[in-house]
């Protein structure tokens, strides 16, 4: 049996969850086939994604953070930094 490493399936287990967060309200959309209930809860999956990426990429830097010089890190959090800030002016 093959072991993983922890962090990577912290991470992996969390992107299978959201992407049956993510089919199963493609299945409600489909199940009740209109427009108004769709877009609700599309609108509860904008809550889902944000929340996914943040919590996937802190268990990504705790797992890097054992590995990576200061430097590296600083630059990694900034990398992060600048796509919030980019989504955020959208």
């Amino acid at each position: 049996m093959f072991l993983f490493d922890r962090v990577v399936l912290g991470m992996a287990l969390l992107r299978f969850l959201s992407s049956s967060i993510e089919f199963s309200a493609a299945m409600l959309m489909l199940y009740f086939n209109r427009v108004e209930t769709a877009f609700k809860i599309n609108s509860l999956l904008a809550l889902v994604g944000p929340t996914v990426l943040l919590t996937t990429t802190s268990l990504g830097l705790v797992g890097l953070a054992q590995k990576v010089s200061p430097s590296s890190m600083a630059i990694i959090l900034l990398g992060v930094i600048l796509i919030f800030i980019g989504i955020s002016r959208l």
